[in-house]
């Protein structure tokens, strides 16, 4: 492909036009102690506080960086795209402490980062020229440095650490298809193949220990959640609480597995960083658990209200009954005898009127005995990150409902619902679909969970219903697709494309949508996956995931209403153009690279969801079908070749 440059020239550094400057960043306790703090990194000087804090605290590489490096010579590779690795003779002049450290500039982050898509789409076949690899190499460096772009998470914790510092580690029991034989192959390092993708969904079966069953996924999503991504799973093919097992006995339902997966992924640091594990959890509406899914969080809620008013209440009146016995003048004996001291006769009765267990009532009374003055009981509080929310469980994921058409009717019509039990497909329960409905919003209202999976529609916009239906999507639900596939995502910053004169420069923005789609295009070829069937299909389907970002302040600097009608018209504008970008240069690269194995079967569906994007677009409610024949010959040809991409 040819690289056009717009942002850099050739022969000059793409950083020569951008100042950077020296920043601090640290992360103190609310006591005032340091938690986190490094000193002198550099950043380009446009960088607020807040964007050097989220680069040195979550995405710089904090150990392992060698401070004398060597290039790896490779013949088939340009030399300016050869690896690094560390120079262990100039390292062993150094100080033992100085040999390796921490990435101290965001240039070694960008460098990392644009150097490792480069030499992957060198190896790809994705540059016509040595000249067009450099071209890309440089506008993605300034790109990144002028935050026009930004890919999700896990590239900037993963990607390049072994292509720019030779880091690497054992296999971590990941995948990866061989791009030249189209073989699966067994990851034999940690870093060699990057894990970018920040998106999973995955398959769960009603299977306790083998491969693709419960205890397996615990293990799978563990391999994300430590590389920084996210995933969703439906779990609907679990049976349910009092379903037969096999070897005779009743199961112990889905809530009891789903409490064992959101305590594993809480105790996993997401990449390493402070924030824990995102996860999805999607059960379908006619499952036979539906309503203990349902209300789960409302009950948990419950639990750390009980919590922190129950410690506060507790603490009051334990300290009470202490004060009781410390401040007394009467004889020693007699301070501890609610008979001879009045004051603690009094506190005994607030304390037991307000639920105190006695034991606690007696163990204070123990404890003034032997000379204590003072408690200290654990007051907890309503802070999502506090003891409070860590004692209860499904704090960890995001929960929805799937719901299909039949259901939504059944609500309209006041119709009975059939829960299914998994085991025989007999019925479970009948309820009142309204009921149901009922409950879904009160817990929504009273929790924030769950939240809907509208099943038909999505599938109504499916683009390879051939190869299976859409169960799931990841903890976002922006990535909607099979099980056991997986996205990695980029977006733009609509700001940095606006003019001095409000104006939108569409030139620029279409030029990164192209560059951009490379990209993420390159990162399934370079990745690795936690599982064979993520491996397999993530290479049939090669699903990428390009947006923008800041479009409510866009529209804020335009003096635009968020809700307007001219806001909404920029919106589809800009989501058009992305969209007919992204397909032209998917074109492109099938051209040269031919089309997605999974492509043919799934030609006519997507040829659909083509036709229903046009009818979209001119307000029409109608949409195609796949046995609709009646579209025009444009349309026809312009999905031709974007669904060949």
């Amino acid at each position: 492909m040819r690289i056009e440059r717009f942002y850099t020239k050739a022969g000059l550094s793409p950083y020569s036009s951008l100042a950077f400057k020296s920043a601090t960043s640290e992360i103190r306790n609310p006591d005032g102690s340091i938690v986190f703090r490094l000193e002198n990194i550099e950043v380009p000087e446009q960088f607020s506080q807040v964007a050097a804090d989220v680069l040195a605290q979550k995405y710089f590489r904090k150990a392992g960086v060698p401070a004398r490096l060597k290039k790896v010579e490779e013949n088939d590779v340009p030399s300016f795209l050869w690896r690094s690795v560390p120079d262990e003779a100039a390292l062993a002049a150094l100080p033992e402490k100085e040999r390796y450290g921490s990435e101290m500039s965001a240039k070694q982050v960008f460098d990392r980062l644009a150097g490792c898509w480069t030499y992957w789409g060198w190896k790809g076949g994705y540059f016509k020229s040595e000249e067009d690899a450099q071209a890309f190499f440089d506008e993605q460096r300034y790109m990144l440095a002028r935050q026009m772009v930004a890919p999700n998470s896990p590239q900037w914790f993963n990607t390049g650490l072994h292509w720019a510092y030779g880091i690497d580690g054992p296999s971590q029991g990941h995948h990866y298809v061989d791009f030249k034989t189209g073989k699966l192959t067994k990851s034999k390092s940690s870093y060699e193949h990057p894990q970018p993708h920040a998106c999973f969904i995955q398959g769960v079966a009603d299977d306790l220990v083998n491969e693709g069953g419960i205890m397996d996924l615990w293990v799978r999503e563990a391999r994300l959640f430590k590389y920084g991504s996210g995933t969703g799973s439906n779990f609907s093919m679990l049976r349910g609480e009092g379903e037969k097992l096999a070897g005779g006995g009743r199961s112990s339902g889905l809530m009891s597995f789903l409490k064992i997966g959101d305590r594993a992924a809480g105790a996993i640091k997401s990449g390493g960083t402070t924030r824990r594990a995102a996860k999805m959890v999607v059960v379908d509406v006619d499952h036979p658990d539906i309503e203990a899914y349902i209300d789960w969080k409302v009950k948990e809620e419950q639990k750390v209200a009980a919590l922190v008013t129950g410690s506060k209440i507790v603490s009051k009146h334990l300290k009470a009954v202490m004060k009781a016995c410390v401040n007394c003048d009467g004889p020693a004996e007699s301070c501890f005898d609610p008979e001879k001291n009045p004051a603690l006769k009094r506190e005994i009765k607030f304390a037991r009127r307000a639920q105190v267990p006695d034991n606690y009532i007696k163990r204070i009374i123990q404890f003034a005995k032997q000379g204590y003055k003072d408690i200290d009981f654990p007051v907890y509080d309503t802070d999502w990150d506090s003891e409070a929310y860590l004692t209860v469980a499904g704090q960890n994921s995001n929960n929805s409902v799937s719901l299909k058409d039949g259901f939504l009717r059944a609500v309209e019509e006041d119709k009975d619902w059939d829960l299914i039990r998994r085991t025989d497909g007999k019925v479970h329960k009948t309820l009142k679909a309204r009921d149901l409905w009922e409950q879904i919003g009160f817990a929504a209202w009273a929790s924030a969970d769950p939240g809907l999976h509208f099943n038909t529609t999505m599938n109504d916009w499916h683009t390879c219903p051939a190869s299976g239906p859409i169960r799931a999507s990841n903890p976002c639900s922006e990535y909607m697709f099979l099980d056991d596939t997986a996205c990695n995502l980029a977006s733009l910053n609509l700001l940095q494309f606006r003019e001095s004169d409000g104006s939108i420069n569409i030139a620029a923005y279409e030029h990164a949508v192209r560059l951009w789609t490379i990209v993420l295009e390159i990162s399934v070829l370079m990745a690795q996956f936690p599982s064979k069937e993520i491996a397999e299909l993530s290479y049939r389907y090669r699903t990428l995931g390009l947006g923008y970002a800041n479009i409510g302040g866009l529209l804020m600097t335009m003096g635009l209403p968020y809700d307007s009608k001219e806001g909404r018209a920029i919106c589809g504008a800009l989501t058009a153009i992305m969209t007919g970008v992204s397909y032209a240069t998917s074109a492109e690269m099938a051209a040269i690279l031919g089309a997605f194995p999974g492509y043919k079967k799934n030609r006519e569906a997507m040829l659909r969801v083509m036709r229903n994007h046009q009818r979209a677009a001119h307000g029409l409610v109608e949409l195609g079908t796949v046995e609709d024949g009646a579209f025009n010959e444009r349309v026809l040809q312009a999905g031709e070749v974007a669904a060949m991409a």
